[in-house]
């Protein structure tokens, strides 16, 4: 199970680049093998985690134990700190799987031990060896508690200033796209399939012959060394009306904060891909409502005829910008805990499921200031008196100032006159504090 062998022979694209997606912990094995299931083509396949039976459910042609030394095969406990150490342990295997790959994808689920510690390792490690980047994250629903909600945001961090984009998915958000009778394993192929979807998405881009053609190098001037986190969704529209279902269905998507999110991005990427019979009033209808929502951005289109989508359209869209002040998930679980750094670019893909709810809002108000406010510093005579004297008084004045105090009538403990006294130190604490003092009041 710790061998990598070598891929198989994958069907020849019209480009050279190689691409490999990378599966961490139990969340992002499940997500490769939701892939594999799609038919990817012209990519590489590995599910690596410190948990040997995970990795033996796992569908895909290559896997590697991590730390299986340390962790003997046993799993991290839900410890990112494990995971970490368990990746770090086996660099030089997590190295070669890397070697000479132009785009890796990093998959997991953060919050728990693997996917948390071992996926900014190898998102690192990709890193160092020249390839593009990108990271497609979930983040854990709100009844798993705050522990994991926690080590969710730091693991988000973390992959941020490794991969060059993050795509993050909150798995809260799968809540508005279930009903109540949905079965937790529908829940979790449904947040499997956003992933998968992201992920194709992104590798048509590239893979994808087109009439007008995006290539490599416009991704990576999207993406390459932002280390922003990104936003995914999908969608897809069919018919005699798709141009204008798929607008709504963009310009209406939470994860665009309906359109506005465009506005404020300063690069744009956009590939259309329809069947034999997409015409050109459809691209124009859809690229002109694109530039009303983007006037100010530098604009990338792409557009490419795909026989299988006979009828159908389907439009993917990188938006992306160098500074933005944070941005919050609106219904994340972990909006009353401490938000990762400022998000300072979007990505959406838009041909699968659709979100519900808003991903964007504005911050949350700052939090107040501490109360305790620390004493001035000790003040030589010699200071305080050039100190009053600035201010119109001197020493001498204000030794002259005398407080007075109010007349102040003992009251009597009355049938507690007789009662033991609460002695501390030495101290009656029955006496209010100001008496035994000696405080003035005034």
């Amino acid at each position: 199970m710790n061998s990598l062998p070598e891929s198989p022979a994958s069907p020849a694209l019209p480009s050279s680049i190689k691409c490999r997606i990378i599966g961490v912990g139990n969340a992002g094995c499940n997500a490769i093998e939701q892939m594999g299931r799609m038919g990817i083509a012209g990519v590489g396949f590995l599910g690596v985690s410190t948990h040997g039976r995970v990795l033996a459910q796992c569908d895909v042609s290559e896997k590697l134990v991590l730390g299986s030394a340390l962790r003997f095969g046993l799993g991290t406990g839900g410890d990112p700190a494990e995971g970490r150490a368990a990746a770090e342990a086996d660099l030089d295997r997590l190295r070669a799987a890397c070697e000479g790959m132009d785009v890796v994808f990093v998959v997991a689920g953060l919050g728990g031990g693997t996917g948390g510690g071992a996926a900014p390792v190898i998102a690192r490690l990709a890193k160092d060896t020249g390839a593009l980047v990108l990271a497609v994250v979930t983040l854990p629903f709100d009844w798993e508690g705050a522990r994991r909600q926690r080590q969710g945001l730091e693991s988000l961090r973390e992959i941020k200033t490794a991969a060059d984009s993050v795509i993050c998915v909150p798995n809260q958000k799968v809540v508005h796209l279930i009903d109540e009778n949905t079965s937790l394993l529908e829940t979790f192929q449904l947040i499997n399939e956003v992933l998968a979807q992201g992920v194709r998405g992104i590798w048509r881009l590239l893979s994808q012959p087109g009439l007008i053609r995006i290539d490599f190098a416009d991704l990576c001037a999207v993406t390459r060394g932002r280390h922003a986190e990104s936003a995914l969704a999908t969608a897809e529209a069919q018919g005699e009306h798709r141009s204008r279902v798929l607008l709504e269905k963009l310009l209406a998507h939470p994860l665009l904060d309906e359109g506005k999110a465009l506005a404020d991005a300063d690069t744009v990427l956009v590939s259309l891909v329809g069947g034999p019979d997409l015409t050109m009033a459809e691209v124009r209808r859809v690229m002109e409502q694109i530039n009303r929502q983007c006037h100010d951005a530098q604009l990338i289109v792409g557009a490419a005829v795909d026989a299988g989508m006979a009828e159908r359209m389907a439009i993917t869209v990188i938006a992306g910008r160098q500074q933005s002040s944070e941005l919050v998930p609106a219904t994340s679980p972990m909006t009353e805990l401490e938000q990762p750094a400022a998000r300072e670019g979007l990505v959406v893909t838009t041909d699968g499921p659709q979100f519900e709810t808003g991903f964007f809002r504005k911050p949350e108000a700052p939090r107040l200031p501490a109360r305790f406010v620390p004493p001035p510093p000790e003040l030589s005579p010699e200071k305080r008196e050039e100190i009053l004297k600035r201010q119109g008084r001197s020493a001498k004045a204000k030794a002259r100032m005398k407080q007075g105090t109010l007349p102040l009538e003992i009251v009597s403990k009355g049938r507690f006159e007789k009662s033991e006294p609460t002695i501390y130190r030495g101290e009656d604490l029955d006496v209010p504090t100001y008496v035994r003092r000696g405080v003035a009041l005034n």
